[in-house]
Order: C-alpha cells, then sequence, then structure tokens
C-alpha cells in the first residue's frame, strides 16, 4: 500500500466518522425538539439571559414564555393537562408550575384536575407531575416568601395544599373553611394567606403556620381574584353582584370601605411602590387604576378583549395584561396611561408570572 493511498483511507474513515457523529447529534436534536416547548425561530441563545413573563393559555393548553422587552414569544410549551390557569415562577426562576385545574369554570361540571406539572424554563419542557392524590381543581399557586414552598388552592377539598418543590412532595395540608378557595395571596412575611371563595363570595383569613382559619370575611354573592397591599395593611377583592372593590383591613378582617368601579372588577395587582392597584373589566375591555390612599380610580385604560390577569414590572413603569378574547398580552405605560406594546400569545391567554432575569442564575436549594 502506497503511504498516498493509506493517507487517502485514513482521511475516508476520519470523513465517515465525522459524518457518523454529525448524525448523532443532529438525532439528538430532532429528539429534544419533539419532546420540548417549540421555540419561534430566530431566537439566539443570549436571548434567554433576560427577564422572562410567563403567560398560560388555556385554550392552547400551553405555556407562553415571552421577552416583554421587545414583546417575542421565545417558547410555548404543552402544560401536559386540561387544563391550567394559573402559573407560579419559582424563587430561583429555573422552573414554572401549573395547576392543572380542569375542562370547567367554577363550580361547573367537569373534569377534576389533581396535579400540577414542572416545566424547566431553560429547555423549555415539562420535567416533573405532582399527583395531589385525589382529584382537587388545584388553580392558584403561589410560592410563599420566606419558606420557598408552594401554596396552591383546591377548591373541592375545601384547602391550599403545600409543595416542597425539592423533591417535588405534598407535605401538608391547610383548610380554608369555605368552597370553591379559587385564588389565594399571602403576607410579605409568609404568615398569612386569603383566599377569595368565589360562590360562597367571601374571603378566608388563614394563619399558614399554624393551619387555622381566623376569619371568613362575607363580601357578597360572588366574588373573583384577590391580592394584598405591599405593606399588608389590606387585602383587595371585586365584588362580581356590583361594581365594587371590597377592601378589607387586615388587623380587623373586616371589610373597611367597598371602592365604586365603573364596571365589574376581576384582576387586581398593587403596584410595588404601595401606591396604585391595577384592575382588569373584562366586560369593559379596560383597566382602571386606583390610588391607594384616596381609594379613587385616577385612570382607566383600554385594552384588547377580556383582560385577565395582571402582573406589575419591579420598577413599576409597565403592567402586563393578559387578553383572552384577543390572544394577546398588553403592555401598559401608566406614565403615559396607554398601551405601550401587544404581544401576541395563545388562546385563552390568563395567568401570569415574571421571572426575573438575576433570579435565573441561582443554584436549586
Amino acid at each position: 500500500m502506497t503511504p498516498n493511498h493509506e493517507m487517502e483511507q485514513n482521511q475516508e474513515g476520519r470523513t465517515k466518522v465525522s459524518m457518523a457523529s454529525r448524525t448523532v447529534i443532529l438525532l439528538v436534536a430532532a429528539i429534544a425538539a419533539c419532546t420540548a416547548g417549540a421555540l419561534d425561530e430566530g431566537i439566539a441563545k443570549s436571548d434567554l439571559d433576560r427577564d422572562l413573563l410567563l403567560v398560560v393559555n388555556k385554550g392552547d393548553r400551553t405555556l407562553s414564555i415571552v421577552d416583554p422587552e421587545s414583546g417575542r414569544q421565545l417558547a410555548t410549551v404543552p402544560v401536559g393537562g386540561t387544563t391550567g390557569h394559573e402559573v407560579a415562577a419559582s424563587p430561583d426562576g429555573r422552573t414554572a408550575w401549573v395547576p392543572i385545574y380542569g375542562n370547567s369554570g367554577v363550580g361547573s361540571p367537569g373534569t377534576d384536575g389533581r396535579t400540577v406539572n414542572v416545566i424547566d424554563l431553560k429547555s423549555y419542557s415539562r420535567t416533573a407531575t405532582i399527583d395531589l392524590g385525589h382529584p382537587t381543581r388545584p388553580h392558584s399557586a403561589i410560592f410563599g416568601p420566606r419558606d420557598g414552598r408552594l401554596y396552591v388552592t383546591a377548591e373541592l377539598t375545601r384547602s391550599i395544599e403545600v409543595i416542597d418543590p425539592y423533591p417535588h412532595k405534598v407535605i401538608d395540608s391547610i383548610p380554608t373553611g369555605q368552597p370553591q378557595s379559587h385564588m389565594l395571596t399571602i403576607s410579605s412575611d409568609g404568615t398569612r394567606g386569603y383566599t377569595a371563595n368565589v360562590g360562597a363570595g367571601t374571603v378566608s383569613a388563614i394563619d399558614l403556620q399554624n393551619k387555622k382559619v381566623l376569619a371568613v370575611i362575607p363580601i357578597s354573592t360572588v366574588v373573583q381574584r384577590i391580592a394584598i397591599s405591599t405593606d399588608d395593611r389590606w387585602v383587595f377583592t371585586a365584588d362580581q353582584s356590583k361594581p365594587q372593590l371590597a377592601v378589607i383591613d387586615t388587623q380587623t378582617n373586616t371589610v373597611k370601605t367597598r371602592v365604586p368601579l365603573a364596571s365589574l372588577g376581576f384582576g387586581v395587582a398593587p403596584t410595588h411602590d404601595g401606591r396604585r392597584l391595577s384592575i382588569t373589566h373584562p366586560s369593559s375591555h379596560s383597566v382602571s387604576v386606583l390610588d391607594l390612599h384616596s381609594m379613587k380610580v385616577e385612570q382607566v385604560i383600554h385594552v384588547p378583549a377580556e383582560p385577565q390577569e395582571i402582573v406589575i414590572r419591579p420598577d413599576d413603569r409597565i403592567a402586563y395584561v393578559s387578553c383572552d378574547e384577543s390572544k394577546q398580552v398588553a403592555a401598559i405605560n401608566f406614565s403615559s396611561e396607554a398601551i405601550e406594546k401587544l404581544f401576541a400569545v395563545g388562546a385563552g391567554a390568563d395567568g401570569l408570572a415574571w421571572v426575573p432575569a438575576s433570579h435565573k442564575q441561582g443554584t436549586l436549594q
């Protein structure tokens, strides 16, 4: 064999190995693409190292992962059930947690969900399913501000299920004392929880540490959504029988005042500086902004059809509003009192969560 012929054979062998290696790499990539969420074209790796906005799309049964700066949808991930309404982002910013509620509205017949699904925000894929043990219709999910546990409302069992996120295990159950405990808010020190009990028309004030209902506060025949002020002084819930907002004094667990609104309120979210409260109005396709000092509406901003939930950017400049019917999220600029951007997401856009870029670099606990 001549040296030249031997070199040609060696080169041919290296070429075959290289081609085989590339084939394996492409096959692995194809399998990963099938099991993970769909990435939008043109999204670079560097685009992932920034703030994220998470949007649950009830109609599509997906989670949209959005870059709020550009308004681009980075990926859509199947949530893995029928269907998720709300989402919570883990404190380290690495995972999203979606309770699977069922296929009906509150109090209506339908399937009764019993799981919480976990989505990895790096690989855009569902990585775990937590079974609550029985049908519960899990809905609202919030990470405790001090203990890092996940608190999930469970309507059918009149309780809040407590999950240890690592190792994905239900570790406790806290009674709410009322049916249809749909939404939850937690005080900044993590000791008090408040649930909006939709069909009961009440709010439960709960000692989370001692697993004790402190008060059941009558509001109306039907209520919706709930939020707590940044100083923990007030809890807000929207009356569904008339256009007004109930303001609860957390020291006495009684209704302090009722704020008149132009139309029925729904989602509520306070600014981080404690000065204002934003309220969605699905029937009038608008968002009103309440001054929490005067308890009067100071702004009304029109948005696309069926606004649902609100999340406010940490600098309090922008409010993001999910708009169910229009498949969009509206980014409202508080200074200009106008929509700054509209993001295309999925059908039935509802639950929202914010993931700061700085948190995504943290380590798992």
